[in-house]
């Protein structure tokens, strides 16, 4: 290889490159650690038209201090989104470097619906599930109640919005309303009563015994003061407990007077 010029030019060559490369690597790391280029400022500022109403500046300063590492060209700025997303309150973050010494964060916050469970976290208007100061959401507005498996959050969600459509009829409100391990729905409403809904055997079966119940209610209401619960689980029929129940006197034929015929002499059915 000695003795062959061409060779021996192209190694030339090539060590040239790389001592070339390598100079230029390290010109350019030497610049990127110039301390014009350390981080001076942070600007935090809203992802949309909302603003910013729960993440401030003590929130964000006692959630990031420390955490941030590297100047305008080092820093990871995924590290960096994760450290904002890891704040009470923040739901996402996005992250964009401003030059020389600047990174611009855009946050946008959690909308509290209400809680979750009973471990003291909250449910966004999103069907996220996120830990924040419960006090805080209060202040806002009265906070409903969810409960469910793990994963059922968006599913809660969205029945939860149809059930305030369907018993906006009644002028009654949901205030709390749970799944349970086997998938039976339960919803309370803001007179104190509950309702029993049961498993949901197809698209068409809460908004049923739903419709069922706003149909007979004003009826039963009209007899009855302080319905605590009502099992809608029956195929034709209800079952209820009230405070105000009073069991009439019986009649001349040993049934109680004005008790409640079985319809065709239907067996009652055990509820689904």
């Amino acid at each position: 290889m000695w003795h062959d010029a061409k060779s021996l030019n192209t190694t030339a060559n090539g060590l040239l490159a790389a001592v070339l490369v390598v100079c230029v690597a390290a010109g350019v790391w030497w610049v990127s650690q110039r301390p014009m280029f350390d981080l001076r400022t942070i600007k935090v500022e809203s992802a949309d038209d909302k603003g910013l109403r729960h993440v401030n500046y003590l929130t964000l300063r006692s959630g990031t201090l420390g955490r941030i590492k590297g100047n305008f060209f080092t820093t990871n700025l995924e590290s960096v989104r994760g450290v904002f997303e890891s704040v009470p309150w923040v739901r996402r973050a996005s992250v964009r470097r401003e030059w020389p010494n600047q990174l611009i964060v855009a946050l946008e916050e959690h909308e509290a619906l209400g809680t979750w469970g009973e471990d003291g976290r909250l449910l966004s208007v999103k069907g996220d599930v996120f830990t924040a100061n419960v006090a805080e959401a209060e202040d806002d507005h009265e906070l409903p109640a969810f409960a469910g498996p793990d994963g059922s959050e968006k599913e809660v969600l969205a029945t939860y919005v149809q059930l305030a459509k369907w018993f906006a009829p009644l002028k009654m409100v949901p205030e709390t309303l749970s799944l349970s391990s086997r998938y039976a729905w339960t919803v309370k409403l803001d007179n104190g009563m509950s309702v029993a809904l049961g498993r949901e055997q197809n698209h068409t079966t809460l908004k049923a015994r739903v419709d069922r119940l706003v149909g007979i209610y004003p009826q039963l209401a009209s007899r009855l003061e302080n319905i605590d619960t009502i099992d809608m689980r029956y195929q034709n029929g209800l079952a209820l407990s009230s405070a105000g129940l009073v069991i009439p006197a019986e009649g001349k034929d040993g049934r109680p007077a004005g008790a409640i015929k079985k319809k065709n002499g239907s067996p009652i059915k055990k509820p689904t």
